[in-house]
């Protein structure tokens, strides 16, 4: 499960694009929290903390508690804004929450026990068709992935939400269609089956 991590924030007045550039020449991240029928907050982070976060991959899916000029507030980030060249954050959104809120969140798919499947041993190829999936979860459980066991499947052979364990209380957000998250397919390198005896398939005059 994801760890809490706590961030120091701050209050801030100023707002719209001069005030952004000169809080980003401060070295720190402009952003907003929102939700649980409170009005908007203006807040700056620390670049590096934010930056750090950023890079772990699981930012969009993690609880944080910001220490808000010594006020705690629970939140989970729904979007950050980053450069188009220099990929660094520039804006946070932020999602006030409680212990009792759900949360819908990307998480990460691992595949595990690939050794294991006789379809990719005779050379198939295991083609992902979600990397992460969309889950609802309680906001003090979030897992930070899910796990699809590949033992035993064949070339043709299908993996679907419904064969993979999620923890209590998670489901996926979609729910009107049991989706496909991986396949074995076969691949042009494949050698192809010998017949029966060895013998040659070659006509003879």
């Amino acid at each position: 499960m994801a760890t809490m991590v706590e961030l120091k924030a701050s209050n801030r007045e100023g707002t719209g694009k001069a005030a952004n550039r000169a809080i980003r020449k401060d070295g720190r991240v402009p952003g907003v929290i929102y939700g649980d029928k409170q009005e908007p907050q203006n807040v700056s982070l620390e670049y590096r903390e934010i930056f750090k976060q950023v890079q772990t991959g699981h930012f969009l899916s993690t609880v944080y508690m910001l220490d808000l000029d010594g006020r705690k507030v629970r939140v989970i980030p729904k979007d950050v804004q980053l450069h188009p060249v220099r990929d660094f954050p520039m804006h946070v959104d932020f999602l006030r929450i409680s212990k009792s809120s759900r949360v819908e969140v990307e998480v990460t798919v691992n595949f595990i026990n690939e050794a294991a499947s006789p379809g990719l041993k005779r050379g198939g190829v295991l083609n992902i068709v979600r990397h992460e999936v969309e889950l609802s979860c309680p906001a003090d459980s979030i897992p930070e992935s899910i796990e699809v066991d590949l033992t035993g499947l064949e070339i043709g052979d299908s993996v679907h939400i419904s064969a993979v364990k999620l923890p209590a209380n998670v489901t996926p957000t979609i729910a009107d269609r049991d989706f496909t998250i991986a396949t074995i397919v076969g691949s042009a390198a494949m050698k192809p089956d010998e017949p029966e005896g060895g013998e040659s398939t070659e006509a003879t005059e």
